[in-house]
């Protein structure tokens, strides 16, 4: 299949969940209902026309399925671990005369997927290489998935299910420190082998194939690198690979290395194939390893040196993290003289003490660790109490390991990480409270719940007083706590922090209530459940929320200062003036904080904001006029207004 043509798909699939989500999620309109059913049924003809059906497509929706275990299924083909080498010139004698496909060694967890006459019929986990799991719904729900394809034949696929580090990152700062999970491979292994398939949909799984066991009746001409050709044009993403030689293969393992810190999948290593099919069968096997491929680790650059320390952090999520402070040692061309320890049960392994004598390195090139203790004193001590704010510490057993967690709900760590939230643009947006004044303030006692912060002025002479302060800016500040008052109430909402409820969701409570807060407060939990676009866990979290006294009364509290106009008491609000006016943006931004403020900005005013310019834009929104960029050109050749940001303010003056 033409890539352009997958490449349509994908585009058609994006634009009509984006529609979805800003429509059912964010309370607003990217395109018309006449539009989006004229696109919807592209789609649909698509498809049909290509056989193939992406997994996020809006014409089929995975149900949800929750199972009691996962059956166990056997490989048709034994699932065997690779040789290991660290030496680039042992992979250069390795290949010989023969050509190979250097690949990513993605690090997740290996998956094999069926499909018969076009649909996925079975994904199973590697288990043990003869005996895996049945994870099939979950598969399902991957963000890049084929559901069908056009290829009939039966087709059997090996592939790396993982997870990246941005949404190994999100997932963690939102769950308790005790759950927390290591690393991107753990979090993928836990989020594919769920009973509850919804919960495997919002972990962000993406798959990439590197090898195929079965392609009834195809001839790949004895080329590898063809069969990988033919598994991307059924939609298929696959590792990234290119073709090398004796001569090429050292400069390409350099090339992979130099991009390890910008990947954004975890990798732990490289894989390299003969490129002939027929060679490649010709080799077999041993007991434990394929003789056709072999994987490339990279080659981890040891120092020895001496613990000096080990340093406590309470980080916003009441995690307390030890860090090694070691003797400086230079790793990998930079110096390195700290290096995290992760958890307690870590420290304990290593036994380590202050003046032990350690070896270290960088993981995957990249994270400083220690690999062994050498002397092994074991006289580290864990601490009783917070470093950040004195509470008492508690040992627990987390998802993984053993973690040490501040117990004072009011420690200035979770303090911080909560104030910052409530006083970002999409909350109270609160000009003036950085994280580093938030800090201080909340060091110095000014800040302890959320309503102190509109008692900021009880502290007006520390304040002018403090480094960086002075009357002017405590006076902006002030004026800025004031305007904050006059609130949207879905921005409030999402200020206080509800875990799994951000902006997108408060919306959605607040327009099922009517704006009601008293009614929020006051909602069940199978009333919120049944809000579209919530689900359980969501309604379980609002839920909670409210009904623990605690927030209550911050809640009440804030009410003793916040106010909540309604949407039609705006004066611009009610006069719509940019009704059925279409923009696009491009380009910097002078009057407007970002994108988004000025997106906003449009719809309040009834306007819709588009990602392209095409024959239904009204304007084109562009500082620089006269720019040769490709929207401009298409605006141009349309006949379509190119404004400023000033001449865009002017219009909506003129319309008002």
């Amino acid at each position: 299949m033409a890539e352009d043509t997958i490449e349509k798909l994908k585009k058609l699939t994006k634009r009509l969940n984006d529609a979805a989500e800003a429509y059912y999620q964010q309370d607003r309109e990217i395109m018309t209902n006449f539009e989006y059913d004229a696109l919807y049924d592209e789609l649909v003809a698509l498809e049909r026309e290509t056989g193939m059906v992406l997994s996020e497509s809006p014409t089929r929706h995975v149900g949800y399925q929750i199972q009691s275990s996962l059956p166990k299924v056997s490989h048709s083909t034994p699932m065997l671990s690779l040789d290991k080498t660290k030496s680039p010139g042992a992979l250069r004698d390795w290949l010989g005369s023969q050509t190979g496909l250097l690949s990513w060694k993605l690090d997740g967890l290996t998956i094999v997927l069926q499909y018969d006459q076009g649909a996925l019929t079975r994904a199973v986990t590697r288990g043990n290489g003869e005996v895996g799991e049945d994870i099939t719904p979950n598969a399902k729900v991957f963000r890049n998935i084929p559901l069908e394809i056009p290829y009939k034949g039966e087709l059997i696929l090996r592939g790396e299910a993982v997870i990246s580090y941005g949404e190994f990152t999100r997932i963690n700062e939102a769950l308790p420190p005790e759950e927390q999970y290591k690393n991107p491979r753990n979090l993928c292994s836990g989020s594919v082998r769920q009973l509850n398939n919804e919960i495997t949909a919002k972990r962000g799984v993406h798959y990439f194939v590197f090898g195929l066991v079965l392609a009834q009746d195809m001839d790949f001409h004895d080329s590898k690198e063809e069969m990988m050709t033919f598994i991307q044009s059924l939609g298929f993403e696959t590792v990234e690979f290119c073709k090398v030689d004796a001569q090429t293969v050292e400069e390409a393992v350099q090339s992979f290395e130099g991009r390890i810190a910008e990947s954004e999948f975890p990798s732990d290593g490289l894989v390299l194939t003969f490129n002939s099919i027929s060679y490649s069968e010709s080799l077999g096997r041993t007991a434990k390893f394929p003789r056709d491929s072999i994987a490339f680790k990279w080659q981890d650059e040891t120092r020895s040196t001496v613990l000096r320390d080990i340093e406590w952090n309470t980080s916003r999520t009441g995690l307390i993290n030890p860090v090694a402070i070691f003797d400086p040692v230079e790793l990998e061309g930079t110096t390195v003289q700290r290096a995290s320890i992760h958890n307690i049960s870590i420290m304990e392994e290593l036994e380590l003490g202050i003046g032990d004598e350690i070896e270290v390195y960088k993981a995957n090139m990249i994270i400083p660790q220690i690999g062994e203790n050498l002397t092994r004193s074991g006289t580290a001590v864990i601490p009783e109490y917070c470093p950040r704010c004195g509470g008492a510490a508690k040992v627990s057993d987390g998802r993984e390991a053993k973690v040490l967690y501040c117990t004072n709900p009011n420690c200035g760590a979770k303090l911080l990480m909560a104030f910052t939230h409530f006083t970002t643009r999409n909350a109270m947006n609160i000009e003036g409270l950085s994280e580093a004044t938030l800090e201080k303030f909340i060091d110095m006692g000014f800040l302890e719940s959320f309503g102190d912060i509109y008692r900021l002025k009880e502290h007006k002479a520390d304040i002018e007083s403090m480094e960086g302060f002075g009357e002017r800016s405590a006076q902006n500040l002030f004026a800025s706590i004031e305007r904050s008052r006059d609130a949207e109430m879905p921005r409030f909402i999402n200020a206080l922090g509800i875990q799994n409820v951000g902006l997108a969701n408060a919306r959605l409570l607040c327009k099922a209530y009517r704006q009601d807060l008293t009614a929020i407060l006051a909602a069940k939990e199978e009333e919120l459940a049944s809000i579209d676009g919530f689900g359980d866990i969501i309604a379980n979290r609002v839920y909670e929320y409210f009904q623990n006294p605690i927030n209550r009364d911050v809640v009440e509290d804030l009410l003793r200062y916040v106010r909540f106009a309604p949407a039609e008491e705006s004066e611009e609000a009610a006069q719509m003036p940019l009704e059925g006016k279409t923009f696009v943006i491009t380009g910097n931004l002078e009057h407007f904080e970002n994108r988004d403020a000025l997106v906003d900005f449009i719809i309040k005013r009834g306007g819709k904001a588009v990602a392209s310019v095409s024959k239904k834009t009204s304007y084109l929104i562009n500082n620089d006029t006269a720019s040769s960029s490709s929207k401009n050109k298409k605006a141009q050749e349309l006949g379509i207004p190119i404004l400023s940001e000033e001449e865009f303010l002017r219009l909506v003056e003129d319309e008002i």
